[in-house]
């Protein structure tokens, strides 16, 4: 298994960064999604702008505070926890995922493929969050 964190600081309070973070229905701010099914309450399906779905069961939804959920598809499953902090005017972000490779070739990618994923994730995210302020 492979675990990947990042963390983040973002201007404002932590209301407007999880209302970013966890619409299933305003995603255009996120550069390798095309779009996003929504199943039900706790189920969804992301679609990369190659058309690649990873289906997310959502396991943990504590407003403003903590969001998690399982994840697979094809190449891999794993689960991501994302934790929101409050403090002086600003939120961090704590982001985990820990991913197991369903295709032995791809094992020694995983982490790092993570890791860029999560880089890219944060850079969308800020921009979107700067553009709502």
């Amino acid at each position: 298994m492979a675990v990947s964190r990042i963390k983040a600081v973002f201007p404002g309070g932590s209301q407007n960064v999880w209302n970013v973070v966890t619409s299933l229905k305003d995603y255009e701010w996120r550069s390798d999604l095309d779009r996003i099914d929504i199943v039900d309450e706790t189920k969804f399906i992301e679609y990369t702008k190659n058309g690649y779905a990873t289906v997310f069961n959502v396991t943990a939804f504590e407003p403003c505070r903590r969001w998690e959920f399982d994840m697979e598809n094809g190449n891999m499953r794993g689960h991501w926890t994302g934790i929101f902090k409050e403090a002086d005017g600003q939120t961090e972000i704590d982001f985990t995922e820990e991913v197991t490779a369903k295709k032995f070739f791809l094992k020694p990618f995983v982490k790092i493929f993570l890791k860029k994923q999560q880089e890219i994730y944060v850079s969308d995210l800020k921009r979107a969050i700067e553009r709502r302020m």
